[in-house]
């Protein structure tokens, strides 16, 4: 298994958080996120390159145009308003759908930008650029024939919707591997396992059948994204029965994550991808700051062990897992879990 990682996802350093109406400071989705990681990565032995350029198509392939032109340009033009804040933060969103596509920043940030957690600062897109590129580049390097590859994403992506950010994320990068080994391969799968529901992912693939998404996370009726991730959601049109959503309670332990992920493992071989991707979000531990589930270190092991059984060419692309000391040991476990299965 290689690693694929961008150093440039340090030039993206959000400030601005909102935490039930009261600034927060920094954002959970810091650049030591990274350096954790990293580390514990490291810790494995694996082969770390750093990715190559992929250029616009891999974006353009999952994102609207005009969200990949405001992503762009956003900090600058914020930046040319008088008395403007250092970040991007939205302050205006449409009520129904938009009559019309609006030419002012302030508009273009509120139809864009989903929540208040994904600031856009100076070096936001270069970094997001680089996660995306970190994530095509696994994808290629298990399309030429490597059975597995990692991609250190930072920032995030499964909250980017088509043409919308949202919560810490701004391109999909699960999505940009997953679209990019449809090159290859008529079927491919997502299994988000991050304590968030996918739910940019799901809106990507919504009507399509040749891209199962299944995302096992905390219930959205008390937790975010709130809106999206129940388990009614299935897809619509010709997409319809190829989202499979895994809402669990609050707290859940190592048992009830396992059973249920079997469920996944389930949807999976049903659907007989030729290749997987492993939307790989470590928040579900207990000790995580975002506090939704209650995994233990050994659990991720066993996660990673489950989907290595699978017997598929695999994309694992980070997703969540935040300031927690053991952040490093949990990817470290994830990863050898799937090696030793493998």
């Amino acid at each position: 298994m290689k690693l694929v990682h961008a150093p440039d996802h340090r030039g993206h350093d959000p400030r601005f958080f909102l935490v039930r109406g009261r600034p927060a400071g920094r954002s959970a989705e810091q650049p030591a996120r990274a350096d954790m990681l990293l580390a514990g990565a490291r810790r494995l032995g694996l082969d770390c390159v750093e990715p190559a350029d992929h250029g616009h198509f891999p974006r353009a392939a999952v994102h609207d145009p005009r969200y990949l032109a405001f992503l762009a340009t956003a900090w600058e033009r914020w930046q040319a308003l008088p008395d403007a804040g250092p970040e991007v933060v939205a302050n205006i969103h449409p009520v129904g759908p938009p009559g019309g596509y609006p030419e002012a920043i302030v508009g273009q940030a509120g139809l864009h930008m989903a929540d208040t957690a994904c600031p856009i600062g100076p070096q936001t897109w270069h970094a997001a650029c680089a996660a995306a590129n970190s994530a095509a580049h696994a994808a290629a390097l298990v399309m030429e024939g490597e059975r597995a590859a990692y991609a250190l994403c930072r920032p995030p992506g499964h909250h980017a919707h088509a043409a919308q950010a949202a919560g810490f994320c701004f391109l999909n990068n699960a999505a940009i591997a997953a679209q990019a080994l449809r090159a290859r391969h008529a079927r491919v799968a997502i299994i988000d396992v991050d304590v968030h529901h996918g739910n940019g992912t799901q809106d990507i693939f919504w009507r399509r059948a040749d891209v199962l998404t299944v995302s096992l996370h905390a219930d959205p009726a008390h937790y975010y994204p709130f809106f999206n991730g129940y388990a009614a959601e299935r897809g619509a049109g010709p997409g319809e029965g190829f989202n499979v959503n895994l809402p669990l309670p609050l707290g859940t332990g190592d048992e009830a994550y396992m059973a249920a992920l079997e469920i996944a493992l389930d949807a999976v071989r049903g659907f007989a991808p030729g290749a997987l991707v492993v939307a790989l979000g470590l928040d579900a531990f207990a000790g995580d700051p975002l506090r939704g589930m209650a995994l233990d270190t050994a659990c991720f092991a066993r996660i990673g062990a489950a989907l290595a059984r699978l017997d598929l060419p695999t994309v694992l692309v980070q997703e969540g897992g935040y300031l927690a000391p053991e952040l490093g040991d949990n990817l470290a476990s994830a990863l050898g879990g799937f090696l030793g299965a493998a």
